[in-house]
């Protein structure tokens, strides 16, 4: 059983805070061998999505505003553990992330997919857009969604 959590940089405890990091850190530096500088100023102005499971952070995502990373909203920094794969708390995160970021009035999102993702993020009702560009070595994709485009 999964256990959600929705909060604000500034309602996140220092315990929460350091989950985040470690498993961000976990996956993005060490796993992906990409060193990058994962605290980018952006997360104090974010929404933060944790899924807890057994008392342990096993997916998170975090909800970027309008005009941080793009022009539109937007959920970075999607992450799931090693042991939470293969379970479908991937895909449960992604699905409460947009739940999440509607609520909060954004209606188009833009993302930066690592490429290997594409069919996951298409799923979700993104379409890619530009060209593929490297970043931090990883091939990537620009992607939107509209609110429309889920709805029946």
């Amino acid at each position: 059983m999964i256990n959600w959590v929705f909060k604000t940089f500034d309602e996140l405890t220092v315990a929460e805070l350091y989950s985040i990091i470690q498993l961000r850190e976990d996956i993005f530096i060490v796993e992906q061998n990409c060193p990058f500088l994962d605290c980018d100023g952006k997360d104090p102005f974010c929404w933060h999505l944790m899924g807890w499971v057994d008392g342990k952070l096993a997916v998170y995502a975090r909800i970027v505003p309008p005009g941080l990373a793009f022009k539109t909203g937007s959920i970075g920094r999607v992450v799931s553990s090693r042991e939470a794969r293969a379970n479908g708390y991937g895909k449960q995160l992604m699905q409460k992330a947009i739940e999440k970021a509607e609520e909060l009035g954004f209606n188009e999102l833009t993302i930066g997919a690592q490429y290997y993702l594409l069919k996951f993020y298409q799923s979700f009702g993104f379409k890619e857009f530009d060209e593929i560009y490297l970043e931090d070595g990883i091939e990537h994709i620009y992607m939107r969604r509209e609110k429309f485009e889920s709805e029946d």
